[in-house]
C-alpha cells in the first residue's frame, strides 16, 4: 500500500491518498481518497470504473477533486472481463466499504454510490435491486456517462426495463454526460432522465460540453488503450462539475428534476 498528499485539481484543498488497500476474498484493491484535517465522520462516495480490467487509477483526477470537496472517496479495481462480468468484485467492494468506511474516516452505512461509463449502469442497478446488496440502499446515485438499456454489472437486468417493471430506485438519481460522447452517446443518459422523471422518482440531468473521456478530467491514448489525466479546458470544466455533483449528493443537498444542456 502507499499513500500520498497532494491538492485536489483545481482546488487549494490538501487531499490524502492510500493506494491499494485490499478489498474481498478476491484480493483486489481500492484507493482512498480524503481531505486533511480532523474532520470526521465524512460523507461517503463509492465510486466505480467501467469496462476494463482494473482501472481504478482512471477515475483519480475526479476522485481527488471530489475528496477536496469534503467526501471520503473510495474506487475499487473490478474486472469486466470476469466470468460474471464483475458482478462479485463489485459487490465485494460495497460490502467492504459498508463494513471498513467508518474506520477510514466515513460513513458505512449512509453513503453514495457511483459510477462512470458501465459503472453508472452497476451503481443505478444497486439502487433499483437492493436485494443484490442484503438489502441495502444508497443515499443517492450519480451515473456518469452510461448507458442503460443493456444489463447492470451488478444485477444482470438492464435498468430500464426494470423502470419498465416498476422497480424504481426511490433514491435520487444524479445523470451526468458529456454533450460529444461517441462512445457512449448522450441519449441514452437523457432517455433514462425521461423514464425516471416518467416513474417520479427524484432526478437531475446535466450535459457539459465534453466527450466520454472528458467528463471524467481524462483523455483516451490509444498508446495505453486507457484513458489517462488531462488539462484540457473542457474536461477540467466538466470533472469539476461532476465533482460538484458528487459532493452535493453525499451531503443530500442536490434536490429537484433539473435539466441543463
Amino acid at each position: 500500500m502507499t499513500s500520498d498528499t497532494g491538492t485536489g485539481t483545481g482546488t487549494g484543498t490538501a487531499v490524502e491518498t492510500e493506494r491499494g488497500l485490499v478489498y474481498g476474498p478476491s484480493g483486489k484493491r481500492l484507493d482512498l481518497h480524503r481531505p486533511e484535517g480532523p474532520v470526521r465522520p465524512l460523507p461517503t462516495l463509492l465510486l466505480w470504473h467501467g469496462i476494463g480490467p482494473d482501472e481504478r487509477d482512471v477515475l483519480e483526477p475526479l476522485a481527488r477533486t471530489a475528496a477536496a470537496r469534503g467526501l471520503l472517496v473510495l474506487v475499487p479495481d473490478w474486472r469486466s472481463d470476469a466470468p460474471d462480468g464483475g458482478r462479485s468484485q463489485l459487490l465485494q467492494s460495497l460490502a467492504f466499504v459498508r463494513k471498513e468506511a467508518g474506520g477510514l474516516g466515513g460513513d458505512g452505512e449512509s453513503f453514495v454510490l457511483a459510477g462512470w461509463s458501465a459503472g453508472a449502469g452497476a451503481a443505478l442497478g444497486v439502487a433499483q435491486r437492493p436485494e443484490s446488496a442484503e438489502g441495502w440502499h444508497p443515499t443517492a446515485v450519480v451515473a456518469v456517462a452510461g448507458r442503460y438499456d443493456l444489463p447492470a454489472r451488478t444485477t444482470g437486468t438492464a435498468p430500464l426495463a426494470d423502470l419498465a417493471a416498476g422497480l424504481t430506485p426511490t433514491v435520487p438519481v444524479h445523470l451526468v454526460h458529456g454533450s460529444r460522447d461517441t462512445v457512449v452517446p448522450a441519449q441514452h443518459s437523457r432517455d433514462l432522465a425521461d423514464a425516471l422523471r416518467a416513474a417520479d422518482n427524484p432526478v437531475t440531468y446535466q450535459e457539459p460540453d465534453t466527450d466520454h473521456a472528458g467528463v471524467i478530467m481524462t483523455v483516451y491514448d490509444p498508446a495505453v488503450d486507457r484513458c489517462v489525466p488531462t488539462t484540457a479546458a473542457d474536461a477540467v470544466r466538466a470533472g469539476r462539475l461532476v465533482a460538484g455533483v458528487l459532493a452535493e449528493a453525499a451531503r443530500g443537498s442536490t434536490r429537484g428534476s433539473g435539466h441543463s444542456l
